[in-house]
């Protein structure tokens, strides 16, 4: 019936990473926790214990499930999750969810599907890592074709796979993925924002108000090209030596990378990993932003730095490529193309007025970017999967829980 409110569902939620864990996934499927339970949805969220300490959360209309988890070798502040398919079953037979929601694809996610399967529940995933884009910065390149493989028979068991942007879909759709729905990323433009700007941060950088501050914030891994960073800093500094260049994040490349800077200008900091305010400071703070990772489904920090008025550099591709019109709200160089990548990066202190005209577009962009959309979008893809899996249409029935 026309106007008849639709009912709340019951989402059981899995996924590896989870806050206080600092990274894309975690924060943004937070994110999407949040707005899922201020709908009026029924959240039972299922991850790995993060340690002796870690307690099961239970509030209306949202609790959580911990299984064991291990830390990922490289990633000790990361945990992964172990085979609960046993565990889930019993779980989901004692109480029923309308859909089961998948967001990574390690142990934890495919004992989720396939329980999941077994009960004829329906099932939603998210692409939100390129996993077989990494091999080859790890020297296992031939591990690409297999790591696709397992991940399109992953993917192709759920009832629908979402990707962030359009080309993601279409790149995934010509890999032989099935199901595919885009569902992007939103960005906090009241968090991240230009009067975060922190006068006192950047005299700890060393930066007066017309030193140009090149920042880059991002895990440090090999897979995100730091040392494209690094070369366009050194191309920033030819035009303008004055020029500073702040790293934040964290990862397996934290000592490989400070060792490389040892012998570098003191103009290079390295600010360790950060979130929330601190990190909206840090952005708002600098003036330019480096990005040039070639591996990302997304990359939520384009946004971030785009809300934060940064005139931002970035290959064309990923949230880049969805969100920014090249020489009105950054600067894009075509994937991979080093050269072009470490020249735009020149001209962005060779000509300071036009690196504030891109930091003003950025922001006028970002700010259509809301999270609210994101989440109408989430909500309408989650009741579509849930009803058409059961070739019915759900209505207002049943109160919620």
């Amino acid at each position: 019936m026309a106007g008849t409110p639709e009912r709340s569902l019951r989402i059981a939620i899995v996924t590896e990473t989870y806050p206080p864990e600092v990274n894309g996934v975690a924060r943004t499927l937070a994110i999407a926790v949040q707005g899922l339970r201020a709908r009026g949805h029924d959240i039972r969220l299922v991850r790995p214990r993060q340690g002796p300490a870690d307690r099961e959360t239970l509030e209306i209309r949202y609790a959580e499930f911990l299984r064991p988890g291990v830390r990922i070798p490289r990633y000790p502040q990361l945990r992964i999750g172990l085979p609960s398919k046993g565990a889930l079953l019993r779980a989901w037979r004692s109480e029923r969810p309308d859909l089961v929601y998948v967001v990574t694809e390690g142990p934890l996610g495919w004992s989720a599907l396939s329980a999941a399967r077994v009960l004829g529940i329906p099932v939603a995933t998210d692409f939100r890592t390129n996993f077989h884009a990494y091999s080859s910065h790890y020297g296992v390149g031939w591990l690409a074709g297999p790591v696709t493989a397992w991940l399109k028979s992953f993917h192709n068991r759920a009832d629908c796979t979402m990707a962030p942007t359009h080309a993601m879909a279409e790149e995934l759709a010509r890999r032989g993925f099935e199901r595919l729905r885009v569902v992007g990323r939103g960005v906090d433009s009241a968090l991240f924002a230009r009067p975060k700007r922190d006068d006192a941060l950047r005299r700890r950088w060393g930066a007066g108000a017309e030193i140009p501050v090149a920042l880059c914030v991002s895990r440090f891994a090999p897979e995100k090209n730091l040392p494209v960073v690094l070369d366009a800093f050194r191309a920033m500094c030819a035009v303008r030596p004055e020029t500073r260049l702040v790293l934040v994040g964290e990862g397996p490349m934290e000592q490989e990378l400070r060792r490389a800077l040892a012998g570098e200008s003191r103009a290079i900091l390295v600010a360790g990993l950060l979130a929330n305010e601190d990190l909206a400071a840090h952005y708002a703070s600098a003036d330019v932003f480096l990005f040039p990772s070639a591996t990302e489904t997304f990359g939520n920090v384009t946004l971030e730095a785009m809300a934060s008025g940064l005139a931002v550099l970035a290959y064309d591709y990923a949230a880049a490529h969805e969100h920014i019109q090249h020489r009105h709200s950054g600067l894009l160089a075509a994937l991979n193309d080093r050269l072009c990548f470490i020249e735009h990066a020149a001209t962005l202190v060779r000509d300071p007025p036009l690196a504030r005209r891109l930091g003003q577009g950025a922001r006028a962009a970002a700010e259509l970017l809301g999270w609210d959309r994101v989440m109408a979008e989430l909500e309408a893809e989650l009741r579509a999967t849930a009803g058409a899996a059961r070739g019915v249409e759900l209505g207002a029935s049943h109160a919620a829980a």
